[in-house]
Parts: C-alpha cells; sequence; structure tokens
C-alpha cells in the first residue's frame, strides 16, 4: 500500500498501519531500496500524473516494473515515460553531460523540491520584528537526501518531471545549487506559501507556476513610484491624525501602512478581472485609513467626525444614536490605475470582532443575484480580520464553511489578516493552537499567503495573486500579513505593560515607508527631492481637507441609495397598505403551488399532504399554517418580488410541514413548486435552502442579503426557536440597532418556532422576552394612534409578533414588501399549532373583497390584535373578566372556556406585541368597562411577554382611568431559571393550572 505523506508543523511524517514514522525513516526506506509492495501502475497513465505517488515513498517498486515493461516494448508504456527512460539509459541527447546522474538520485532531489513547496514558508522570513524563533524544518536540509557541497556544482536533470513552475523552463538540467536558489528565492523570501494541503491538482499546479516563475523585481520604475505614492498615503494619514487628535482613540494602522497599497493593487487587479462590486467587512484597526485611503470617504467627512462633528439632522429631525467614527461603514465609486471604476462598499458593523463576515458575504450573494452574475464575476467580498480572532472567533469557520454551499457562495472571498502578532493583550502562544492563525482555512482548501508586512511589493504582490486566484478558481484565498502594532490596543493603552520585549523592540523598528524609501533611493529610482514633494503634495491635501472639515455638511443620507431610492426613514409618514389578494389569483396561485407533474413520484405521505391542500384551495376553507406560507410566498413572487427563505432544513420544516422541496421516490430529482408559479421564472427568484448547521452566519448572511434590496422578502428560520441563541451577537448589534446606528435598514424576517408543548426547556421557549427588551418604544407614552398620521411601526426598532391564524401570517408576511419602509420582523412561530384543527383559516380571509371576515373598513391586512371570537357587541357590561394572551396557549384558554361555559370571559389574542396596538387595547378596554385585565401567558413571569406588557398596559389603563399597573392580574407559571419543565407530567399539570387560573377556576399560586 502506498504511503500517505501527513505535513505538520516541525517537518513531515508517514502514517501506515495507524502509525506515524518519521521523515529519516521514511527516506531510509525509500533510498535503501525498503518499499513495499504496491499495486501496479497503469503504464498508460502518464508520469506527470503520478508524481505525488513517486513522492510519497513508492517510487522504486513503480519505476522497477515500469521500466521492464518499456525495455520490452517501449509503446507500452505512456510517451513520457519513454522520453524518461531514454534519457537515463543514454538513448537521448538531453542527458548529455550530466555525470552519472540515477534514478535515486532523482528521486532524492525530488523529495528535496516537495519539501520546499510544502515546508518553505516556515524558513520564510515572515516576522518584520526578528522574533520568529522558529528554526528552520529538517526537510528542507539537502543533506537530509544525501546530498553534499561536492554535488552543488553538479548538473541534475529534472525536466522530464513536469513539475511545473522554474522546473518547467526549457532549462531541464541545472545544478544543485542554481535549484536550491531558486527555491530559497520561490519559498523562503519575504512571502512564505502555504497551498500544497490543497486535495486538487490543477489549483496546486496554477500556484505553482505563479510562485515558481515569479521574476525578482517585477514591478518597474512607474508601479514602484505609485506604490510608494499609496504607501505614503497610508503612513501620512495616520500622522495627521495623531497630530490633530492626540488624546483620540483611532485605532491606526502603524506598523501595517503596507495594507493599504496591498488593497489598492487587489481592487486594481480585480477591477482588470471584470469585478465591478466589492462588499468590504472589517475591524476597527486600520478602519478609518481604509476608509478614506481605499474607499475614498471624504477625509473632510472623517476629520469632521473627529471634530465631534455628529451626522446633522434631516428636515424632520431624526439622526439616529450614531456610532464611534471606527465602526462606520459608507460606500463610493472609485476609478483603477486601468481607468475603470469600480464600486467599493465597507459594510458597518460594531466591536464584536469578525461578526460581519457573514453579512458582507449574503450582501454580495445579493449583488449577485440582482446583477444576474451567475458566474460570480461582476462582485465579490473581501474581509479583513485581525490575527486573534480569526483563529478565535468561530463564526470564521462558520463563514468559511459557506463558501461552496450552492444558495451561499459567492464565488470566493479574498481574506486579508492583518498580523500585528498580539490580540489586546494576549500572545500567540495563549491565543490559539494552531502554528498559524489562519490554520483554520486550510480545512476549506484555501490557499494562504503569509507576508512580511515591511516589504511593501512583497505586499502587493500577495494582494495581486490573492485578486488572480480568485478570478480563476473561484474560491477562497486568505493573505496573512506578519505586521505589528505599533501603539498599544486603542493610541492611548501603553502595551509595555503586556508586551515588554516586543515593543522594546518596535521602539527601534523603522516605519514601512522609512524601508521603502531607503531601498528606492539605494536603488537609484527616485531622490530624496522627489520623494519629499510626493510626501509634501499628500500633506497639503490633508491639510485642505482639515479645514474644509469645519464646515462639512452632508448632503444626503447615506442608505438612501441605489435599490433604496424612496424608501423612507422613521421621520417620513409612510401610509398603511392593504395586503389582500384578488380571489381569482389566490385560486390561480393555490392551483400552481399545490400541484405535482405526473411524472413525479413523491412520498405517499407528502402526496397527502398536496391532496389536502389542493383541498383547501378548491373549497376554501381549512387553509392551514405552511399552506398560508406558500400563498404569502406565491403571490409575492406574482408580484415580482424575490423570496428567500433559509435555514436548517427548512426544505421539509423541522415539524414535517413545509415540503416546499420534493424528492422523487424513484430517481431522487427534486421539484419546487414555488419555482413555477411564473411563466419562465426567473432562476433563484424564489430560493429556500437548507443552510449548514450554523445559526450565527447563516442568519448574519441573510441580514445582509436583505439589506442589498428592498424588493424582497428574505426569511430565516432556526431550527427551534431557541436555536437563536447561537445568533445573539447578530440580533444584539446588528438586528436591533442598525439603523438607529447606522442608517440601514433591513426587512429580514426571522422565524423562531416557540410554544410550550412539553419538550422541555430547551425546545420550548424562543426567549421571547429577550426581543421585546431590545425593543425601543417607550412604555409611558402613546404615540400618535389615528390611522391616517401613525407611524408607530417606523418609529420603533422592530416589530415582534406572536400570531395565531394562517391568515394574519399571510398578512404580515405581505406587510414586510408592502410598505415603503423596512423594519426587521421577529415571529414567534408555532409548533403544533401547524396542523391543529382549530388554527385553520378560509380563503376569504386572504382576499381583498369587501365584507369577507378579513376586511374592515381600512380594508384586508394583518390584524394587530384579534378582538374575541364571540363577536360582542361595541359595549358588554356583563363581562367580568378580560383575558389578554398572545399565541397558541390562546386555544388552551379558549378550549377550557368553552368546556366549563365560562361565558362571562373575553379573550383577546395580542398578534402584535411590539409596538403595542394601543388603539385596539383601548377599544377592548372600552367595550368590557366592567371586566378585570389578565395577561395569561405560558412562560414564568420573568419571562415571555409579561414584564414588556405590563407597563404599558397600565399606561393604557391610566389613560381611560380604569386603573393602575397593579389592576393588572398576571397568570402564567412562576419566576424560573429554566425556561421550562423537562417532565411532561409536570408540564401537563403546570398548562392545566395557569388556563384555570386565567378562568378564576383555580386560587392563584405559584409551587
Amino acid at each position: 500500500m502506498a504511503w500517505r505523506t501527513v505535513w505538520g508543523l516541525a517537518g513531515s511524517a508517514v502514517v501506515r498501519g495507524g502509525r506515524k514514522l518519521p521523515l529519516q525513516s521514511r527516506l531510509q526506506r525509500s533510498l535503501t531500496g525498503q518499499q513495499e509492495a504496491a499495486a501496479p501502475v497503469p503504464k498508460s497513465v502518464p508520469l506527470s500524473k503520478l508524481t505525488d505517488n513517486f513522492l510519497d515513498g513508492t517510487s522504486s517498486v513503480y519505476l522497477e516494473e515500469l521500466q521492464r515493461a518499456w525495455e520490452a516494448d517501449p509503446k507500452s508504456v505512456d510517451a513520457s515515460w519513454d522520453t524518461f527512460f531514454r534519457n537515463f539509459t543514454g538513448q537521448s541527447t538531453s542527458m548529455a553531460g550530466l555525470s552519472g546522474q540515477t534514478i535515486q538520485e532523482s528521486m532524492r532531489l525530488l523529495l528535496l523540491v516537495r519539501a520546499y513547496q510544502v515546508n518553505g514558508h516556515m524558513k520564510a522570513k515572515l516576522d518584520p520584528l526578528g522574533l520568529d524563533d522558529r528554526q528552520p524544518p529538517l526537510e528542507l536540509d539537502p543533506a537530509l537526501y544525501g546530498f553534499t557541497d561536492a554535488d552543488l556544482d553538479r548538473e541534475f536533470f529534472l525536466g522530464v518531471w513536469r513539475m511545473s513552475g522554474f522546473l518547467s523552463e526549457n532549462r531541464p538540467v541545472q545544478t544543485l545549487r542554481g535549484i536550491l536558489q531558486r527555491l530559497e528565492q520561490a519559498y523562503c523570501g519575504t512571502i512564505g506559501y502555504e497551498y500544497m494541503h490543497i486535495q486538487d491538482r490543477d489549483k496546486c499546479n496554477w500556484l505553482r507556476d505563479m510562485i515558481e516563475k515569479q521574476v525578482p523585481g517585477k514591478y518597474g520604475a512607474n508601479r514602484r513610484t505609485v506604490i510608494l505614492d499609496r504607501l505614503i498615503w497610508a503612513t501620512n494619514f495616520e500622522n495627521f491624525l495623531a497630530q490633530k487628535w492626540t488624546a483620540s482613540k483611532r485605532f491606526g494602522l502603524e506598523g501595517c501602512e503596507t495594507l493599504i497599497p496591498g488593497m489598492k493593487e487587489l481592487i486594481d487587479k480585480a477591477a482588470e478581472k471584470g469585478v465591478e462590486n466589492i462588499v468590504i467587512g472589517m475591524p476597527h484597526r486600520g478602519r478609518l485609513n481604509v476608509l478614506g485611503n481605499v474607499v475614498r470617504k471624504p477625509l473632510r467627512q472623517i476629520f469632521s467626525e473627529f471634530s465631534g462633528g455628529i451626522k446633522p439632522p434631516d428636515e424632520s429631525g431624526y439622526t439616529g444614536s450614531g456610532d464611534v467614527k471606527y465602526h462606520l461603514g459608507t460606500s463610493y465609486d472609485r476609478p483603477t490605475l486601468t481607468g475603470k471604476r469600480i464600486h467599493l462598499s465597507l459594510v458597518a458593523n460594531p466591536s464584536h470582532l469578525e461578526a460581519v463576515n457573514p453579512v458582507v458575504i449574503g450582501k454580495t450573494r445579493a449583488k449577485q443575484y440582482y446583477s444576474d452574475d451567475k458566474e460570480r464575476n461582476k462582485s465579490m467580498a473581501v474581509l479583513l480580520h485581525g490575527d486573534g480572532s480569526f483563529s478565535g472567533q468561530g463564526v470564521v469557520y462558520e463563514t468559511l464553511h459557506l463558501s461552496d454551499l450552492p444558495n451561499y457562495t459567492t464565488g470566493g472571498t479574498i481574506h486579508i489578516v492583518v498580523n500585528n502578532q498580539v490580540a489586546f493583550t494576549t500572545d500567540p502562544k495563549s491565543s490559539r493552537s494552531s502554528p498559524y492563525c489562519t490554520d483554520v482555512a486550510k480545512a476549506l482548501n484555501a490557499p494562504i499567503f503569509h507576508v512580511n508586512g515591511d516589504d511593501v511589493e512583497a505586499v502587493v504582490h500577495a494582494c495581486e495573486l490573492a485578486a488572480e486566484w480568485r478570478s480563476h478558481f473561484k474560491s477562497d484565498v486568505v493573505v496573512d500579513i506578519v505586521c505589528y502594532r505599533r501603539f498599544g490596543h486603542n493610541e492611548i493603552d501603553e502595551p509595555s505593560f503586556t508586551q515588554p520585549t516586543m515593543y522594546q523592540v518596535i521602539k527601534n523598528h523603522p516605519p514601512s515607508l522609512d524601508i521603502y524609501i531607503k531601498r528606492l533611493i539605494e536603488e537609484k529610482l527616485l531622490t530624496q527631492e522627489e520623494i519629499s514633494t510626493l510626501q509634501d503634495k499628500v500633506f497639503r491635501i490633508l491639510n485642505e481637507e482639515f479645514n474644509n472639515s469645519k464646515d462639512y455638511v452632508p448632503s444626503t443620507r447615506d442608505w438612501l441609495a441605489a435599490y433604496w431610492a424612496g424608501f423612507k426613514g422613521p421621520e417620513q409618514l409612510s401610509r398603511i397598505r392593504n395586503t389582500g389578494v384578488k380571489p381569482e389569483i389566490l385560486k390561480n396561485v393555490g392551483k400552481l403551488i399545490t400541484t405535482i407533474p405526473e411524472k413525479f413520484t413523491p412520498h405517499r405521505g407528502i402526496q397527502r399532504v398536496y391532496d389536502q391542500r389542493k383541498q383547501m384551495i378548491e373549497t376554501g376553507e381549512g387553509v392551514d399554517w405552511a399552506t398560508a406560507e406558500a400563498l404569502a410566498f406565491a403571490t409575492l413572487l406574482v408580484e415580482g418580488n424575490h423570496v428567500r427563505l433559509s435555514g436548517q432544513d427548512v426544505e421539509r420544516g423541522t415539524f414535517s410541514h413545509r415540503h416546499s422541496v420534493l424528492h422523487d421516490q424513484k430517481t431522487g430529482e427534486t421539484y419546487c413548486p414555488l419555482d413555477n408559479v411564473l411563466m419562465n421564472q426567473e432562476e433563484e427568484m424564489f430560493t429556500v435552502s437548507n443552510s449548514s448547521l450554523s445559526e450565527f452566519a447563516v442568519l448574519g448572511f441573510e441580514l445582509g442579503y436583505s439589506m442589498e434590496n428592498p424588493n424582497s422578502l428574505v426569511c430565516w428560520e432556526a431550527q427551534f426557536g431557541d436555536f437563536a441563541n447561537g445568533a445573539q451577537v447578530i440580533f444584539d448589534q446588528f438586528l436591533s440597532s442598525g439603523e438607529s446606528k447606522w442608517l440601514r435598514q433591513a426587512g429580514l424576517v426571522c422565524l423562531l418556532p416557540h410554544g410550550y408543548d412539553g419538550q422541555g426547556p430547551e425546545h420550548s421557549s424562543a426567549r421571547l422576552e429577550r426581543y421585546l427588551q431590545a425593543s425601543d418604544d417607550n412604555p409611558y407614552v402613546i404615540p400618535e394612534m389615528d390611522p391616517s398620521l401613525r407611524r408607530q411601526i417606523q418609529e420603533v426598532n422592530w416589530q415582534v409578533v406572536n400570531i395565531t391564524t394562517p391568515a394574519n401570517y399571510f398578512h404580515v408576511l405581505r406587510r414586510q414588501i408592502h410598505r415603503d419602509f423596512r423594519k426587521p420582523l421577529i415571529v414567534m412561530a408555532p409548533k403544533n399549532l401547524l396542523r391543529h384543527q382549530a388554527c385553520r383559516s378560509n380563503l376569504s380571509e386572504f382576499d381583498d373583497v369587501q365584507g369577507h371576515p378579513g376586511f374592515d373598513k381600512q380594508g384586508t391586512r394583518f390584524k394587530r390584535l384579534i378582538k374575541d371570537k364571540s363577536d360582542h357587541g361595541a359595549v358588554e357590561e356583563s363581562i367580568r373578566r378580560l383575558i389578554l394572551c398572545s399565541g397558541k396557549v390562546y386555544y388552551e384558554l379558549d378550549e377550557e372556556r368553552k368546556r366549563v361555559g365560562a361565558n362571562d370571559v373575553a379573550i383577546c389574542r395580542m398578534e402584535q406585541l411590539c409596538p403595542v396596538p394601543y388603539d385596539l387595547v383601548h377599544r377592548e378596554l372600552k367595550r368590557y368597562p366592567n371586566a378585570e385585565l389578565v395577561w395569561a401567558q405560558e412562560e414564568p413571569m420573568n419571562m415571555g411577554a409579561f414584564s414588556f406588557m405590563a407597563p404599558r398596559l397600565a399606561t393604557a389603563l391610566n389613560t381611560l382611568g380604569r386603573g393602575k399597573f397593579e389592576d393588572i392580574k398576571y397568570v402564567g407559571r412562576a419566576p424560573a431559571a429554566a425556561s421550562a419543565t423537562g417532565f411532561g407530567s409536570v408540564h401537563k399539570q403546570e398548562q392545566l393550572e395557569l388556563v384555570q387560573k386565567a378562568l378564576q377556576l383555580a386560587p392563584i399560586k405559584f409551587p
């Protein structure tokens, strides 16, 4: 059996029989002919296809067998083998002058070459501070392969191996000294390449060619002048800020100024390859420099923000909360060296390092969809990382893991790590378990280019190569800029508290600009006077922009651009729109989404489900939750909107209710009815996709996707509602506050299964209280509720609903699109209501026909509060108790009321919890003037909606003179640490007690 090589940090090992053998053992066996028996090599296979096998220790056996076959009949082997053996037996003139090279020597040399290709990066000069104490790996010592100084000037024949790179030039014969010099130059300079872990040989060969054929000093005088100018801008920008705002935090780029020329080169190369849009995500380190010098945000605007200037309000006074300057994003068109223009957008993000990664990827994917960029050529993502966060934050891997999934790929992301070798105050030895901070990317077969941050030309080349790779292979690539942080975590921090040795070196270390200037002067490319002229020009512009910043006033709000033109902010009144659909359209799309092609063989159980759905549409009665959802999606598609649903197992649905993608039981083929509601429906117009087992990254992805274009319904569904805990950063930092901090609207819908069914604490509660607690409306002020003036939802940060009817679900989904502003929507989705016989709607509740059940004086739309089903009159003085509740507990309350005949109890459903529909609450309080008010919920008192609703209900009571906070009765579970019991019998008893207490059939007491 052939031996499999496993390359590690300190060298190589061989796996054989489940145990590792050191490289020395492997070489001894290989070079002394002690290989194990191997399966015969097919004689028709070209030598180039077998090189990897030979280098894994099986070469001699193969060569001997093939040589015997060749001697018997040269035509019995591939032509490449014929050439090989002719050379070694003297039947070819190409070996003339070689001093007795043997097959074994050839193999040793190839092993040495492979060692450089695999582990040369470990000898590369990567650390600008010179603190790296790694020893060169043993495999790079020629003596290990039997070579001595006497062999250095011997010539060796390598051409027939077609190893690519310089070894496949028209110089098949080279001295060992020359070969080693080229290997050192290619693999052990200021760039260290990791790529031999990649499984695809074509990708490896492409990179070998790019690396080994690289000509030293590839940049001419003009290009190097451009690189210098860009480095001057990067350096002097930081110096200027430091001079003007000495006590301000800016998280400057000092120590990695070469990032700016590198990014600019990357952008130029990407534009040359056809990229038109680049979406950028990055942490705070160097953000202002990237904003000013790469994205081209006006310097006067940056300086205005430093001077304490805030974004002025528009005509009606709305500004939002704002954010610190090194969290802000922007977007601009900028020219490239070739004269093309490219659109750059830097996504705003919080201090949660790496949280922005999936948001950027989702936004990029949306750009590709809306520009019909199926080849992923026009839009791409660039993510900047810190070394500590790239190795330490789980969302990095979650995002990388999306890179090649069909409905999430963006055709490759370029990752740039600003590796300043310290995470806040933590040394690498304490912040990661891997040799490099980038090792996580190797799991996804991404090539990694480690580059010394002091060598600006090397940084530029690595970024250029990354852009070439992404264009060629449409897959991720990592550039790891090994640099340093000249100051502390921020400019007023003292780094010597924790890294005294490092910062003693940094204190005496010249900036990369000084190093490059010295190099250019020594090479006589530029004079000191010419360089001073360039620097003076930069400082002059910086000063001009600083002076102009004092009077800077932005002209428009950032987010009102592109597809968002015409959409309103919280300060602009947006009229309320109906969401009903014409009956004939409902019937038509209903038929389409319940029809399975005749030649398709679905599972028998799913066939029954679709037959039932078809009957619902035909009779117009008993429409269930899944059918209502499909009708909402279908009608939005018919109206020209894009619909996307993603999350774990959403195609079938966690509770086996959706079945949006059908699987042929004979062929395995799939069919999605919602792909066929329009003639020649555009590909991906409806997208439903089972995601990877990720919440953080996938929710972030869908948020980014929803931000690109408002004319799309983008939904993320948690497998169970509590699983959203894993994505809490996205909820807290982006969804709930993004519009306030960054003036960025998003209409993302989050479906969180919720409801107490005896399934234990992890599968009961979606933590409704967390979303309500993050709502920003004032519990003591009732806003304007007149329908013609109401902008209550526009002024709140998001909406939270707990819906009890399929029709209401239909309307709340359509409401997301049918208005001219966007707000995130949190839906406490049902579980047992998906099949509950009472949780059904008639098709007439979906249409826009006046007089039908869903139509009121305003039209057909989402019902924020559903009044008691008994159809009480305008005033019902005999009702002794008014129960307000939300979600599936309503059905249990109503069933118990019916069972005991409690006709003096009214039950109203709060379908929309945030913002509170005060107008409808007032209506019901007036309807039942003598009723005591009860809030009933399934959740414990410290969870659920009670703590949110109580002060708001008290405000509603107080304005009507009906009472105060103490007059609100609470019915629900007692305060608890766990969200639910794990014992079925206890759950059943608790549920019965709270229902009876709500109807005042049992005394209120808690266990």
